[in-house]
């Protein structure tokens, strides 16, 4: 079997899953039954200065027979006594010594705060920090969470201050609720941060009830946003994870966090960088044994492909990410129908004539009545909605064809003209 021990920023795990900083993680009794489970970390629920939490808190989006597609929350950090969780850290780290034990902290912008609790929380052993930079709801008004991670020059200060007390590997974890997340993961690293993590939760309202016009969740007839995840929020996540992978200005490990589900999900978060995962919503919905198949899987799918260790996949897809004016124009594909699968729903000709380019025909043999669906290759753009929409698994091909021409970009060809430009200028 391979080896899916990872090392995040000198963060030893026995494998890459671990629990985000969540109601999972809110006790040790909670994380150590996650641990017995099989998950190789957990990040403690957050902690700070004592709050209290409104009920009701959670809602979730459901669609198309699947529950839980989203999730949205209005809870805030830990509302237990900060003693009671570090006691509890203490006894799961002496339990566990070989699992990864983080702790998430929120403080108040002051310098003083930040190396107090610091130093209360490596006294018990973690075995490193992670700054909550990313709530985006109930903290925000009191100039923390996303209030910080919104503002690069904040982040990287108050990454500066925990930095000058922390013994063990900081992790600073980053709001998607910004324009470009690259900014604020170059801030945390000119702070001196060992990784970042991403993504937090995403400003979201989960809906409005039609018999009451009430927001959900309502709190006695009141409604606040709230933190979106959950499967929905996962392409999101991976872009962010990518685009930070990529950005030479980076350069530090990344935890991917974002509607990871599946060991799949998890493997595509490694591919575009990340070091490895945090899962939240799926163990909400399911519990702590999804786990068991996560590492299965990963164990699986490592061997068929021959590799030894769960790091050397790390950022193996990232050099495949690039900008969209750096795409081959040249690059063609078209759609093929398969008749002996085509089980004649009209599903393709239907998106492709009211929402693509009309290149899809519903041809009647006269001798047989029988209708089949052709597509017009020379005017097929490539552009998969058919595929897409296709309730039958492979009945429709995107096939390459070649055109003939040497791979040019967008770039390159605006380069092209502008040299040929150029020339004709001088002469």
């Amino acid at each position: 079997m391979a080896d899916l021990r990872i090392n995040l920023a000198g963060i030893q795990s026995p494998n890459p899953f671990w629990l985000a900083s969540a109601p999972p993680t809110n006790s040790g009794y909670q994380v150590m039954r996650a641990f017995e489970a099989g998950w190789g970390g957990a990040v403690w629920k957050t902690l700070g200065e004592p709050i209290i939490n409104v009920t009701s808190r959670f809602a979730a989006l459901h669609h198309g027979g699947q529950r839980v597609l989203g999730f949205n929350n209005i809870e805030l950090i830990t509302d237990r006594p900060l003693e009671d969780n570090l006691k509890e850290m203490e006894e799961v780290k002496k339990r566990f010594p070989q699992h990864a034990l983080i702790a998430s902290l929120m403080i108040e912008p002051k310098r003083e705060k930040w190396h107090e609790i610091v130093k209360a929380v490596e006294a018990v052993g973690v075995d490193g920090l992670e700054l909550n930079f990313g709530c985006p709801h109930g903290m925000a008004e009191r100039g923390m969470g996303s209030a910080v991670g919104q503002q690069a020059d904040l982040v990287r200060q108050q990454t500066e201050w925990v930095k000058e007390v922390a013994r063990t590997p900081v992790i600073v974890k980053l709001t998607p609720n910004i324009t470009d997340i690259r900014f604020t993961a170059r801030a945390a690293k000119e702070g001196g941060a060992d990784a970042v993590s991403m993504i937090n939760t995403i400003n979201s309202l989960m809906g409005v009830d039609l018999d009451t016009w009430l927001p959900i969740p309502h709190v006695d007839g009141k409604g606040a946003h709230g933190g979106y995840c959950g499967p929905a929020v996962k392409p999101i996540a991976l872009n962010m994870v990518a685009e930070c992978a990529r950005d030479p200005y980076v350069g530090i490990p990344i935890s991917g966090i974002g509607g990871i589900s599946t060991w799949r999900d998890a493997v595509e978060f490694l591919l575009m960088g990340a070091t490895g995962v945090q899962v939240c919503t799926a163990v909400m919905h399911h519990g702590f044994r999804i786990v068991e198949d996560m590492i299965d899987g990963l164990n699986n799918y490592l061997d068929q492909k021959g590799i030894g260790s769960v790091m050397d996949i790390v950022g193996k897809s990232v050099p495949t990410y690039r900008d969209w004016g750096n795409l081959n124009l040249n690059y063609r594909i078209v759609a093929r129908i398969n008749e002996e699968t085509c089980i004649n729903c009209n599903k393709c000709h239907i998106a492709c004539e009211d929402a693509s380019h009309q290149c899809i025909d519903i041809v009647r043999n006269e001798a047989t009545g029988k209708e089949r669906l052709v597509v017009r290759e020379d005017d097929c753009v490539g552009c998969n909605l058919c595929s897409i929409v296709c309730p039958v698994d492979g009945t429709i091909q995107m096939v390459e064809i070649p055109t003939g021409q040497p791979p040019q970009s967008w770039n390159e060809r605006q380069a092209a003209l502008s040299a040929q430009g150029s020339c004709n200028s001088e002469s």
